[in-house]
């Protein structure tokens, strides 16, 4: 009995420190995976999290090609899908679904999370908000948004571009693996701000691209600071409604109702797909123009400060033959945009171990655009 006491006291008094010391969030993350036989964040998480609904109204159907799902993928392709544990994987060439496929029992109806493509689709939202006059200029400084970073060393400097091309200069490690880094705590926890804004700056904004999910949640904020309405309701305005998705998404939010804004939108593989449509087509859909081509292309020019791998929310390859530049999201999730060929690759699934040698970018992703485009090209 002596003993059973003291365990619970331990279990108590640690529990408290936890608190004490702003790790709480350690235990949501737990609830949300180790007790649910899950190692980490997943694809299908989203259930677990308050979420916004991003709306949809009029639904619209891709078109399919006459050689739609005729073509069966060559041995090399199916193989690399299902040793990465792939959820689907979708082909769209000149605006029209070619193949569709999908495995561990996901369908076209199955929602998944985003993971970071979901900061793209921040970067779009900065780009409709500069078009609509609603942010002034690309240059605007975070600071005008949220007056205590004018205190802050290097804070002052920090712009909105900075953060759009991963360029800010915050003290924050891209760590998906320690619990205890500012990743889980944004992922896991309650305030989005809390877990941010406490960040400091080890440099000038401006001089070094480091892949960080604190830039993109610091952009959120501004958008949210001058929408005066939810990002969710904002994106459903401007972009899920006008494409005609298929079918209503959740962006994942903190308890203020903030959503995460480096990540999770949970929606299905076709929806995805016409986010890539979308830049294939420059901007427009049919004859309206939904977000502004100059913008367009300053998301996907690569920035020498990236060494020319990452313009503003897109991953870029100008190396491979067969250029492409891509929305991408942890585990493996991708919209690939090959406008050489009109085509867009959409790959989902749950992938903890994916390589990653081609310069920092997914070894995946340029096999998939060489394969694919070999067999639909």
């Amino acid at each position: 009995m002596a003993i059973l006491f003291y365990c619970i006291a331990f279990i108590v008094a640690v529990a408290a420190l936890f608190y004490i010391f702003g790790y709480a969030y350690l235990f949501s993350g737990i609830s949300k995976t180790y007790l649910r036989g899950k190692m980490s964040a997943n694809i299908d998480d989203g259930k677990f999290f308050r979420s916004n609904i991003i709306h949809t109204t009029s639904p619209k159907l891709w078109e399919e090609d006459a050689q739609y799902n005729q073509k069966e993928l060559p041995g090399k392709l199916a193989d690399d899908l299902i040793h990465s544990n792939t959820a689907s994987f979708l082909v769209v060439k000149n605006g029209k679904l070619i193949h569709e496929q999908y495995w561990n029992g996901y369908t076209p109806l199955s929602k998944t999370n985003s993971f970071s493509m979901a900061k793209a689709v921040t970067v779009m939202l900065f780009g409709k908000a500069l078009e609509e006059g609603k942010i002034k200029s690309i240059d605007a400084r975070f600071s005008d948004f949220f007056e205590e970073f004018k205190n802050k060393p290097f804070g002052q400097d920090l712009t909105l571009k900075n953060l759009a091309q991963m360029e800010s200069g915050l003290d924050w490690e891209e760590n998906y693996k320690n619990p205890f880094l500012p990743n889980a705590k944004a992922y896991y926890g309650r305030d989005l701000m809390k877990a941010t804004f406490s960040r400091s700056f080890k440099e000038n904004p401006g001089r070094r691209f480091e892949y960080q999910s604190g830039s993109t949640q610091f952009l959120g904020f501004a958008l949210k600071k001058v929408l005066n309405q939810s990002l969710s309701s904002y994106l459903s305005e401007k972009f899920w409604i006008p494409l005609g998705m298929e079918q209503n998404a959740e962006w994942s939010v903190d308890e203020s109702g903030m959503e995460k804004t480096y990540c999770c939108i949970h929606s299905n593989t076709r929806d995805f797909a016409k986010l890539g449509q979308l830049f294939l087509n420059n901007g427009k859909v049919g004859d309206q123009q939904i977000l502004n081509p100059d913008f367009i292309e300053q998301m996907k020019t690569p920035t020498q400060n990236s060494k020319e791998i990452y313009g503003m929310g897109f991953w870029i390859n100008n190396d491979n033959p067969i250029k492409h530049y891509y929305f991408l999201g942890l585990q493996g999730q991708y919209i690939i945009m090959i406008p050489e060929h009109q085509m867009v690759i959409v790959r989902t699934g749950s992938y903890n171990n994916l390589p990653k040698t081609d310069r920092g970018r997914p070894d995946q992703v340029k096999f998939l655009v060489n394969e694919t485009v070999e067999l639909f090209a």
